[in-house]
């Protein structure tokens, strides 16, 4: 070979493309989204005690690898956590700080948007022989939980009021239904505030490589939706779920390509094409509280299959949490 042709092949090489590369790197574009109620933080045991949990084990025993497994190596950082059952901005920041502290991220990576920041107190034991652990979960809201690294925050809706069937009120497909909250909330001062756990919020982000729009939400339902499914007035909700969108959370999510919504129903045998009208999937079969399947995770996007049934079996929570690693 001739030095002039050696020259010649070493710049066409230089000069060529190298399709593996690009493909590899359009192979990682995953958003990674998981959903959970935590509970406070507090799991209620079946001899009438509370265990507390720490946040950093609670992350651990929740985030997965592409193989559904805990604890491994492979435990990417998620994009989004959507939560239900947390006593409020503080609580919701420190538990992101911990994410971020995982990762070896500053703290102040992953940024959480809640319903409510400080909400009143409600009830009386919280079904906790200890009464420390009890008033932990005194306070509940819900929220979303981001990475700053990923993702930019686009709109935070207004929340929204679940609806419920106020105990002792007639019921038929959805008539006797009302929205949970003042005046139609609980009698007595003990659970006065107690609507406020149900209170709904979504956002709208992007993906900040490649501008895809993302919207979440996150929802908790009454206990009442478990036996009569209620989303408002008169309102048996979609498919006789319970489930319904605020007015502004829907404005979002119709400028949202990937949408994702986490729920606790407090209801079983809600089916995965109850959202289809929104493009969306539910993912996840398995029982989820107890023997009950009543959390449910629903998604429009390409979500990758996974060999746990998309619920993570080891969750320290009273809830199993779920995901959806989401290609874009």
């Amino acid at each position: 070979m001739s030095l002039t042709y050696a020259i010649t092949l070493a710049a066409a090489v230089a000069l060529t493309p190298i399709p593996v590369a690009q493909e590899a790197s359009a192979a990682d574009r995953v958003l990674r989204v998981y959903d959970n109620n935590i509970e406070n933080l507090v799991r209620n045991n079946a001899d009438g005690s509370c265990t507390r949990v720490l946040g950093p084990d609670h992350l651990t025993s929740m985030l997965v690898d592409d193989n559904g497994r805990t604890g491994t190596s492979g435990v990417q950082a998620p994009d989004l956590l959507i939560v239900q059952q947390v006593r409020g901005t503080g609580q919701a920041t420190a538990y992101a700080d911990q994410l971020s502290a995982k990762f070896g991220y500053p703290a102040g990576t992953y940024q959480a948007i809640v319903a409510w920041d400080d909400p009143e107190q409600w009830g009386s034991t919280h079904k906790c022989s200890q009464q420390a652990l009890g008033d932990l979960k005194k306070k509940q809201t819900n929220g979303i939980l981001y990475n700053t690294r990923t993702l930019s925050l686009g709109g935070v809706s207004k929340y929204w009021s679940a609806g419920w069937l106020k105990p002792g009120t007639p019921y038929a497909g959805g008539n006797g239904c009302t929205l949970y909250k003042p005046p139609s909330n609980d009698d007595g001062a003990t659970n006065e505030h107690k609507w406020k756990r149900t209170s709904a919020i979504a956002a709208k982000f992007a993906i900040k490589e490649t501008g895809t729009t993302v919207f979440a939400a996150t929802m908790h339902l009454p206990e009442q939706n478990g036996g009569n499914a209620c989303a408002g007035a008169d309102d048996p909700g979609i498919a006789n779920s319970g489930i319904h969108v605020g007015a502004d959370a829907t404005s979002l999510m119709n400028a949202s390509t990937i949408r994702v919504i986490g729920i606790d129903a407090n209801r079983t045998n809600i089916a995965p094409g109850t959202l289809a009208g929104f493009g969306m999937t539910g993912y996840g079969a398995k029982a989820t509280s107890g023997s009950r399947k009543i959390d449910y995770l629903f998604v429009k996007g390409a979500v990758l299959p996974s060999s746990v049934d998309h619920t993570v079996s080891g969750t320290k929570s009273n809830h199993l949490a779920l995901y959806g690693f989401i290609t874009y």
